[in-house]
């Protein structure tokens, strides 16, 4: 939301009614499952907003180091979960949509989520770490001008390879997805070469690097949740 609608105070609180409303159609209604969907319902808004401010005062590891507490508080808490049902358990149930027919109601909303985190949450990610690292606008920082000098494209390549990858995994043809890196390193080298000055490309080198990782990893990531 943060991507799709950058406008003050909406995306967190559209992120935080998401997360109720998911917690009580999936039947999260006892006091230990209620009072964590409105803690992550509470963090939702809150890392949407320190986010924000991240990229406003050029401070993105904040939001990182928040990031990352939050998944690890979340990782160690799993265990105390209580059982998916509801609504949203019996429509799973009844549905015989080829991919989702029979599947467990936990595995489901966790592939809805990795699969919702591979479009525009990704992209913020791999923003939050661009500027963190200060590699981001290389078009900027190493001083180049000209549209054929900026990188372009990253927002939709992006989600679209996080996607593809994650569909090669699942079907188990993950070494498949090497054809993804190798076909964006060959499309991204006339960008990449483009410039004349050595230190000009070094910095279009190492912005398109490290996002490339950061995307891939995202991608990796849900792999790990979803195994």
């Amino acid at each position: 939301m943060h991507s799709v609608r950058p406008t003050r105070f909406v995306p967190g609180v559209a992120g935080a009614v998401a997360t109720l409303v998911v917690g009580l159609l999936a039947g999260l209604t006892g006091w230990p499952d209620l009072v964590a969907v409105l803690a992550l319902a509470a963090y939702a808004f809150a890392w949407e907003r320190v986010v924000a401010l991240g990229f406003r005062t050029r401070r993105a590891v904040i939001p990182l180091v928040m990031l990352a507490a939050g998944l690890l508080a979340v990782v160690l808490l799993s265990g105390q979960a209580g059982a998916v049902g509801g609504p949203y358990a019996d429509w799973l149930d009844q549905a015989r949509a080829p991919v989702i027919e029979g599947l467990d109601p936990d595995r489901g909303l966790l592939l809805l989520g990795v699969l919702l985190l591979q479009l525009s949450t990704g992209n913020v990610l791999v923003r939050l770490v661009l500027s963190a690292t200060g590699t981001m606008r290389p078009d900027l920082l190493g001083g180049l001008q000209g549209p054929a000098r900026t990188i372009k494209g990253g927002r939709l390549l992006g989600p679209l390879e996080r996607v593809f990858i994650l569909g090669l995994g699942l079907a188990g043809n993950l070494t498949a997805a090497a054809i993804v890196v190798a076909a964006k390193g060959l499309l991204r080298w006339p960008e990449l070469s483009s410039p004349p000055e050595q230190d000009k490309v070094h910095r279009l080198t190492e912005y398109f690097l490290v996002g490339s990782f950061v995307s891939w990893l995202v991608a990796l990531a849900g792999l790990v949740l979803l195994g």
